[in-house]
């Protein structure tokens, strides 16, 4: 009998072990169980959405206040359309707001970075941030320092 306590003890521990590595997992992708019904989405049009993925971060001074929910090609204007859900505590964005593609870290993890503009109107839901930063390829500065310097040696 004690041998049988002993069993289901330790059978239930590895449950909860696998359990607690399942909610890990959950925690440290971004994904979610359910759906954030306190929040808004608002569009930005970027040039170059280099490396930028759905369900990347954004910020305002370092604070996580949305994700990107969506990447698409705008078959108008040729740009890149990424539409971002921030949180309904962060509506008060003023019109003029900025949004950067920046690099987090030594991995380069892309991630939105909104800086706050100064106009009294604000962004509502479905909302465009027009003034746009695309991402920083590191291809295209290299390509530009090595012509730049052979141009240079040719003169």
């Amino acid at each position: 009998m004690q041998n049988r306590t002993l069993e289901v003890g330790v059978g239930l521990f590895l449950l909860a072990g696998i359990l607690a590595l399942l909610l890990l997992a959950l925690r440290v992708s971004g994904l979610s169980t359910s759906a954030n019904a306190d929040a808004y989405k608002l569009y930005a049009y970027f040039d170059n959405i280099a490396g930028l993925t759905v369900r990347a971060k954004v910020t305002m001074a370092g604070v996580t206040i949305g994700k990107v929910t969506a990447i698409d090609l705008d078959r108008d204007t040729f740009t890149g359309r990424v539409t971002v859900e921030l949180d309904k505590s962060v509506n008060n964005l003023p019109t003029d707001s900025t949004a950067s593609i920046l690099t987090a870290g030594l991995l380069g993890e892309k991630y939105i970075g909104i800086s706050v503009g100064g106009e009294e109107a604000v962004l509502k839901d479905g909302g465009t941030i027009h003034d746009t930063q695309s991402s920083l390829v590191l291809e295209d500065l290299i390509g530009k320092f090595l012509l730049n310097t052979v141009s240079k040696d040719a003169k």
